[in-house]
C-alpha cells in the first residue's frame, strides 16, 4: 500500500499532467488561429502525451491498490505571444514538471517505497527528452530571428518532425 503522503502527491501529479495537456491544447489553438499548423500539430501531440502521462499515474494508483481522487483542472491561458515566447513558456513549464517528478521521487525514497521509485524512473527519463525537445525548438527559433519566411519553414519542419515521431 502507498502511504497517505504518496497517494496525495500522486493524485496531485495527475492533475498537473492533465493541466499540462490543457495548456498545450490551448497553445495549439493559438497556433491554429495564427496559421502555424506545424506548431499547432506539435502542441496537439504534446497535449496527448501529457494526458497519457496523467493516465499512467492514474493506472499506477489503481495497480498499487489506491484510490484516484480527481480535482478540477485549472483553466489555461487563451492568449499567448510569439512562437518563441510560447516555447520559452513551454520550457519553463516542463522544468516545473521535472521538479515535481523529482520531488515525487524523493518522497518515494523518504517513504521507503521502491516500487514507486522504479515507476518514476520512466517519468524522470521522459522529462529529459521533453526539456531537450523544447530547447531544440528554442535554438531553432533563435536562428530564425524575425524572419517570417524562416518561421514558416520552421513550422513545416516541426510538423514533419512530429509526423515522424
Amino acid at each position: 500500500m502507498l502511504s497517505e503522503k504518496l497517494k496525495k502527491a500522486l493524485n496531485e501529479q495527475i492533475n498537473k499532467e492533465f493541466y499540462s495537456s490543457y495548456l498545450y491544447l490551448s497553445m495549439a489553438s493559438h497556433f491554429d488561429a495564427n496559421a502555424l499548423p506545424g506548431f499547432a500539430s506539435w502542441m496537439k501531440m504534446q497535449a496527448r502525451e501529457e494526458w497519457e502521462h496523467g493516465m499512467k499515474f492514474y493506472e499506477y494508483l489503481y495497480e498499487a491498490g489506491s484510490e484516484v481522487q480527481l480535482e478540477a483542472i485549472a483553466k489555461p491561458p487563451v492568449k499567448f505571444g510569439t512562437p518563441k515566447q510560447i516555447f520559452e513558456e513551454t520550457y519553463k513549464h516542463e522544468q516545473g514538471v521535472t521538479a515535481s517528478i523529482n520531488a515525487l521521487f524523493e518522497l518515494a525514497k523518504a517513504e521507503k517505497d521502491p516500487k514507486t521509485e522504479v515507476m518514476l524512473h520512466w517519468f524522470i527519463n521522459e522529462q529529459v527528452e521533453e526539456e531537450k525537445n523544447d530547447r531544440d525548438i528554442l535554438d531553432m527559433l533563435d536562428k530564425v530571428g524575425d524572419s517570417h519566411f524562416g518561421l514558416l519553414q520552421l513550422d513545416q519542419q516541426v510538423m514533419a518532425r512530429r509526423a515522424a515521431d
